[in-house]
């Protein structure tokens, strides 16, 4: 791959740490580009009172001078301020593993005495340092005038209804909701919804549409299974935490239909190829298709509730009811812009691999220079060949 990033920190630790690799040189960037996008992540109803003790920002440590990137590794420092309510102190042992959380794998694969080193690492904290990755890979596609965006689709059972705006609109609109619905309808259900999960002690998930506009085509490839756009996709999305699905255009609604109804017919207008439908997702055969790039993440409901699950005390052998830790009631409202900052992640290094190039300056001209979905780009010999001669 072009790109890379590496994450580092625990949930209440001193502070998180991501390391950016790969993003060339010449791109405008500042801290207020990234802090705006963790600002994001910090708002929507359902949040936990963690949200209410963080202000994060980020510190660009390296990799930017002058207020441009120079080709080095980026290194951006957001830090924990509800660190200082733990260091120094003594902290309870944790012994008794949360259904549905990374507390008893952890333990199982790393060998720890206590639990609390597994959900430090697993804590969705860590995700703040991946926003910050996002949103310089989101600064970086909009110099080629790609726009990476998404809204909540549901919570729980209660869906959105948003097929009467466009996507640019729903994302915009998304934008001022509390709950990120583009649907004013549906908003007040769907916090009624996340009350109810309040009152029963309970927690409630739900899907989250994201959308890639003016992606060109041809990114990704269909020659090696580790190319393939979807799956770099669908691996950087389950990533998340409490992620469990991931679906690519309306991938599941057209399992149920034949064949003929769920592909992408084509037409020449204007001596360009144009689909009128977008059924595929904006992928195929792993390769960007120009159209709208569609995915939608499946959240499920926070493990951690106030009202205790079965569970057992390592420490004792006995059977015992969970413990509560702190977390949100719904995350999915503020998961909105985690979903988009992996997949500007996947985008932009798919991006750079197409174009090559160090700096921004060479990169423009490749990219306008791009093949694309004219006639005259896709000139064919019509000719026979022997493929295998003897």
């Amino acid at each position: 791959m072009s790109l890379r990033f590496l994450t580092a920190g625990e949930s209440h630790g001193p502070a998180l740490v991501a390391i950016l690799e790969g993003m060339p040189a010449g791109l405008a960037v500042t801290g207020a580009d990234i802090d705006q996008d963790l600002q994001r992540r910090q708002k929507g109803y359902g949040a936990g009172p963690r949200m209410k003790l963080e202000h994060d920002q980020a510190q660009i440590l390296s990799g930017v001078m002058a207020g441009q990137t120079i080709g080095s590794p980026i290194a951006l420092l957001i830090q924990n301020q509800d660190h200082e309510k733990w260091r120094g102190k003594a902290v309870p042992g944790f012994t008794i593993p949360r259904p549905g959380h990374a507390d008893l794998t952890g333990a199982v694969k790393y060998g720890y005495k206590d639990l609390r080193p597994s959900l430090e690492r697993a804590s969705a904290r860590e995700t703040a340092a991946r926003v910050a990755v996002g949103a310089v890979c989101r600064k970086f596609l909009s110099e080629f005038g790609i726009q990476v965006g998404g809204y909540v689709r549901a919570i729980g059972e209660v869906l959105a209804d948003a097929s009467s705006y466009s996507i640019p609109d729903r994302i915009e609109q998304a934008r001022v909701s509390d709950i990120n619905c583009p649907d004013p309808q549906m908003e007040p259900a769907m916090e009624a919804r996340i009350r109810k999960a309040m009152t029963d002690r309970d927690t409630v998930g739900g899907i989250i549409e994201a959308a890639v506009l003016n992606l060109p085509p041809g990114l990704g490839s269909h020659v090696h299974w580790d190319r393939k756009l979807e799956g770099r996709i669908g691996g950087a999305v389950l990533s998340i935490p409490a992620v469990k699905g991931v679906e690519i255009g309306p991938a599941f609604e057209n399992a149920a239909l034949p064949g003929t109804q769920v592909q992408d017919a084509m037409l020449v207008r204007d001596g360009e190829v144009v689909r009128p439908t977008d059924r595929s997702g904006g992928v195929e055969g792993g390769i960007t298709t120009g159209q709208p790039l569609l995915v939608r993440a499946a959240m499920k409901p926070i493990a951690t509730t106030l009202t205790p699950q079965q569970s057992v005390d390592l420490a004792s052998g006995e059977n015992t009811p969970s413990q509560y830790e702190r977390s949100d009631f719904c995350p999915v409202p503020r998961a909105v812009v985690i979903v988009e900052a992996v997949l500007a992640f996947v985008l932009a290094d798919a991006l750079i691999e197409k174009l090559g190039g160090d700096s921004i300056n060479e990169m423009r001209p490749r990219f306008q220079s791009l093949r694309r979905l004219r006639l005259e780009d896709l000139k064919m010999e019509n000719q026979p060949h022997t493929w295998w001669p003897e």
